[in-house]
């Protein structure tokens, strides 16, 4: 098995390189091997590499910044992906793609299923959402995971900015009005793996039976002000905090380029039900994280 990982050192794909070789030959890619923005230099790394599995964990991220960055999220989250999932045509590879809850407007009230329909609010949302299309027109053994709210304790993510502003303010106010799945790197690449290794033997054509998009986040959903809570509860340094108190606010107290969808939780029952797979609670897996 040769996987070539897209994404090598985001919180997604630095789990990928602690699992995936004990699976196959692992050939990790990041900005200072490829530049993802370059069609042809994506295509001549592949047909060099020729590997059965490609996944993407690569991903324009910065939602605020896309706003103004709209040619540069354009080329890394729908052109590259549309790139690779026809190289994988081509190869006969089974192709790995993870999108967003932020493709849907927030506006349903309940966890999104893959049939419902999407309208992102914003041009990180809409860049994901062209990725899933030219995925869908060129792919053929594919897998589109949408996830939510992802986090690990290594890098830049909501966990650590709680823990960093709780070392350094007596009060934190927190938006209580967004709502969605936090998810665990780590639990997001091992649930992945399990899915895959399962049709170890004739992978490409059970993906290819099974293509389509999922959704792939935490079990269950709360808010940024109740996860919050649970990070620092679960704190394991809790002497270092200076923080007292924690006042839930509303997303307008923090005025932002990009607006976000208010509820994008993600009903997983489809992948769940075709893999055999599932994610934990989010809450289980804060506290397997915090244990680290």
């Amino acid at each position: 098995m040769r996987i070539v990982l897209f994404g090598k050192n985001g919180q997604l794909g630095r789990e990928f390189q602690r699992i995936l070789p004990a699976w196959g030959e692992v050939i990790p890619l990041g900005r200072d091997q490829l530049d993802l923005s370059d069609p042809g230099a994506l295509e001549d790394v592949l047909s060099d590499r020729k590997p059965r599995l490609i996944i993407n964990a690569s991903a324009y991220t910065n939602v605020d910044r896309a706003e103004k960055e709209a040619d540069a999220a354009m080329q890394i989250n729908a052109v590259a992906p549309g790139t690779m999932a026809e190289m994988a045509r081509k190869l006969n590879s089974v192709f790995v793609h993870y999108s967003t809850d932020y493709v849907f407007d927030g506006g349903k009230g309940s966890p999104y299923l893959e049939t419902d329909a999407v309208n992102p609010l914003n041009l990180y949302g809409k860049s994901k959402l062209a990725g899933e299309e030219n995925i869908k027109q060129a792919g053929e053994a594919y897998l589109i995971l949408r996830t939510s709210w992802v986090y690990s304790l290594r890098g830049e993510s909501f966990v650590n900015k709680v823990l960093g502003w709780a070392r350094n303010h007596a009060k934190l106010k927190i938006v209580s009005d967004q709502i969605g799945s936090p998810t665990w790197a780590r639990a997001l690449a091992e649930v992945t793996r399990d899915a895959l290794i399962q049709y170890n033997d004739g992978l490409f054509e059970k993906i290819r039976e099974r293509r389509g998009i999922y959704h792939l986040a935490g079990r269950g959903y709360t808010s940024r002000y109740e996860w919050a809570k649970q990070i620092l509860a679960l704190d394991p340094n809790p002497t270092g905090q200076l923080v007292q108190t924690i006042e839930p606010v509303s997303s307008m107290e923090f005025p932002a380029p990009a607006a976000r969808p208010l509820f994008s939780a993600l009903d997983c029952a489809r992948f769940e039900e075709t893999f055999g797979a599932q994610m934990p609670e989010w809450s289980d897996a804060l506290k397997l994280a915090m244990a680290e």
